[in-house]
């Protein structure tokens, strides 16, 4: 997880990622997307290679990346513990509305449940 972690900690790799989500795309088209050199982009690529995010297969001459998602499942199961809390927190504070609205309503219906609350 570390590792994928690390990976899509630059921007750049992170358009890498991106470009490669739809289809496989040969180094010299994905360096032709950026403004930096070309080393820098094969850098970039034998970092993501080297993570698993990627997979390269030469093709006569050219050398072909595309991506591989399953290698992003750990990150996914880590940063879920972050969601689920946000999730059930967005829940509890729904209910609590909830409560809060329907003690508001019975007591403009009838006044005698006020007593009844207050002495519960």
């Amino acid at each position: 997880m570390d590792e994928v972690a690390a990976a899509i900690a630059d921007p750049v790799r992170r358009d890498i990622l991106v470009m490669l989500r739809e289809q496989r795309l040969p180094a010299g088209e994905i360096a032709d997307r950026f403004t930096i050199s070309r080393p820098a982009v094969s850098r970039h690529l034998r970092v993501l290679r080297e993570s698993g995010l990627v997979r390269a297969a030469l093709v006569g001459r050219q050398r072909f990346y595309e991506l591989d998602a399953t290698r992003f499942a750990g990150l996914i199961e880590w940063l879920d513990q972050f969601t689920r809390a946000a999730s059930w927190e967005r829940r509890l504070d729904a209910l609590e509305t909830e409560v809060y609205r329907t003690r508001r309503e019975r007591r403009r219906r009838d006044p005698a449940d006020q007593r009844q609350e207050k002495t519960a």
